[in-house]
């Protein structure tokens, strides 16, 4: 079925991103992927081979993000962009400077937003993938009385400073999406631009690979499912291992923040607002409980923990409340068990992959 929009994908290779660009294409919008080297757009064109030298999806390489102008080539196109989603940004959780995260992250997004001024006029909605990391600071106590409910107004309070003066992860990596966010924000205000802007405010984003076989071997995995897959199944693992304490219990489904990041392209409310896409909570408690429902036959490797107390957190523990993403976006949330439950298998297959030598 067609459908007259053109939408413009930064990051499309990425865990969300290519969720996102299958249910666009299945909408029949016609896609633009923009990725960072040729090698991304050929992985790419085999997970999505039936639909290339289709008029639903071309691709444009920006190896840069940061580079003046780095944006305008990929912008111009016939018939010309309508929307564009920005989900391309640096996620690494190791120590490092500040710069390495705050530069791209921050000038990746203002180039975006710079490109389309210049050079497509004609869009009319961006979407920036922004986090829970820039509603709240998950470097701080996590416990107050009473606890703190995250909502859409939130900001995480990190300063630039602050985020300068360290090379942790947990601060220099919230810092960058909370100040990219904050540069998109300050760009359609002080500009007069055409469009309108929505951001995406996910917390863990859990849930199935589009297309596990990209992925070689488990350290090619994602961040977060990277975290799973090391915290639950790593083939070292014994049953009798605890279960490592949860760092972050609030969830949403792969599947669903792409979904939203749709919606909030193309519902007219949607303009001029953050959606803090949470599902709910899942600890790391649960999601042992729902691996070993899933996975028997590794059940002597997935920590048993103490499943009983899978709902149990900390008293005075932050929450979360954003009922209008469903109110107004209309968005359905999965379950936490099928989120889990769908990704299970798919880590097993990856796992397997570690244990093949390389010159077999």
């Amino acid at each position: 079925m067609g459908n007259s929009h053109r939408v413009l994908l930064t990051g499309a290779n990425g865990f969300i991103a290519q969720h996102i660009l299958s249910q666009l294409i299945d909408e029949g919008y016609s896609v633009r992927a923009v990725v960072r080297s040729q090698s991304k757009v050929d992985l790419l064109k085999k997970s999505f081979d039936k639909y290339v030298d289709t008029p639903l999806l071309d691709f444009a390489v920006v190896p840069d993000i940061t580079a003046a102008g780095a944006f305008d080539a990929a912008l111009e196109s016939d018939p010309p962009f309508d929307i564009v989603l920005h989900t391309a940004s640096p996620f690494i959780l190791r120590p490092a400077k500040s710069s390495d995260y705050l530069d791209p992250a921050i000038k990746g997004t203002t180039e975006v937003l710079q490109g389309i001024t210049r050079v497509a006029p004609s869009v009319k909605r961006v979407v920036v993938t922004s986090s829970f990391a820039a509603i709240y600071n998950m470097g701080g106590n996590p416990i107050s009385d009473p606890p703190k409910i995250c909502t859409s107004e939130d900001w995480n309070e990190v300063t630039l400073e602050e985020a300068l003066a360290t090379e942790n992860p947990i601060l220099t990596y919230p810092a960058s999406k909370k100040f990219a966010e904050k540069a998109a924000w300050d760009f359609v205000k002080e500009n007069n631009v055409n469009f309108e802007l929505s951001t995406v405010n996910p917390p863990g984003v859990y849930g199935p690979i589009f297309d596990p076989s990209q992925i070689a071997k488990p350290e090619d995995l994602n961040q977060s499912t990277g975290l799973i897959y090391n915290a639950l199944l790593r083939p070292d693992l014994k049953s009798s291992d605890p279960v490592p304490p949860t760092f972050l219990y609030l969830y949403v489904d792969v599947r669903d923040v792409a979904r939203a990041h749709i919606l909030a392209a193309t519902v007219p409310e949607a303009a001029g607002k953050r959606w803090f896409t949470v599902a709910g909570e899942l600890s790391n408690q649960q999601m042992a409980n729902y691996l070993r429902e899933a996975l028997p036959e590794r059940s002597d490797v997935i920590p048993i923990g103490e499943p009983d107390k899978a709902s149990w957190k900390p008293e005075g523990w932050y929450g979360a409340s954003a009922p209008e993403v469903e109110k107004v976006l209309g968005l359905k949330y999965r379950s936490a068990e099928e989120t889990i439950k769908d990704l299970a298998p798919q880590l097993v297959e990856i796992g397997k992959r570690a244990l093949v030598s390389p010159w077999l």
